[in-house]
């Protein structure tokens, strides 16, 4: 994960980021496909749901 370290982060992106560690359940719909490299809880995957490219 270091190579994505100096990835900057979007405060919208940031605000999704912590909606999905406050509510565990929840999944994103979403088209931005810098959701793979984030980490909820420093370590777990987001879980999104994206179109395929």
């Amino acid at each position: 994960m270091r190579k994505y370290a100096s990835v900057p982060i979007s405060l919208a992106d940031s605000c999704l980021l912590r909606m999905t560690e406050l509510l565990p359940e929840s999944r994103l719909l979403i088209l931005d496909s810098d959701f793979s490299i984030y980490r909820r809880h420093g370590r777990e995957p987001v879980p999104v749901v994206m179109p395929e490219k």
